[in-house]
């Protein structure tokens, strides 16, 4: 007996709504793992990014150490351990003239220094008596007592407490604008580096 068209079930419309489902859902797929692919790619290129800064980080890090090594230290004098002669003078910047001499007192502000932190001066009041005074280096080094000429007017002294990016000293010293004062200074005009007794 036939069976009406209309009471045939319909397998195409059943197998046109699978097609339909598996499309969509391969469409969904398709979104998904593009979706995936590029957050991988956004990974990828953070995690690259993030490498950079890392990198960079590192070798501004190193090249500090490095620097802090090799005693570069600009004003300041924060973030690594110097010596005490330098910690000892820095407690003095600002002030006027500690020392009670009235005239040229650079050499006695740094006399006194040196005994209050433990170390044996020179005992004289002339800046050129440190030139032959402990032991000589050949550069500037954070610590080191610099001293230098002042042409006509004599000489001046201090303790290095850096060096900038230039290889001038950075230097503590007494009678420096008639106060204690850290300064840079030229390194032309330093004719000899001594670490102290």
């Amino acid at each position: 007996m036939a069976t009406p068209a209309s009471a045939r079930p319909s397998h195409h419309h059943g197998r046109h709504a699978h097609a339909h489902h598996a499309q969509h859902h391969h469409v969904k797929k398709h979104r998904h793992v593009r979706r995936h692919r590029s957050h991988r790619h956004r990974a990828r290129h953070v995690s690259r990014w993030d490498a950079g800064v890392r990198t960079m980080k590192a070798q501004r890090l190193h090249t500090a150490n490095a620097s802090m090594g090799n005693s570069s230290e600009g004003f300041g004098g924060s973030g690594f351990s110097m010596s005490n002669v330098v910690s000892e003078a820095r407690r003095y910047i600002g002030r006027g003239n500690p020392t009670g001499r009235s005239r040229l007192w650079c050499a006695r502000f740094m006399n006194m220094v040196l005994q209050r932190s433990g170390h044996q001066g020179t005992g004289s009041d002339m800046a050129r008596s440190f030139a032959s005074y402990g032991r000589r280096v050949s550069g500037p080094q954070v610590g080191a007592i610099a001293v230098m000429s002042r042409g006509r007017r004599g000489g001046h002294v201090g303790v290095v407490s850096g060096i900038d990016a230039q290889g001038n000293p950075i230097i503590i010293s007494g009678n420096h604008g008639h106060r204690v004062a850290e300064a840079k200074y030229s390194r032309g005009r330093v004719y000899a580096y001594v670490m102290p007794n």
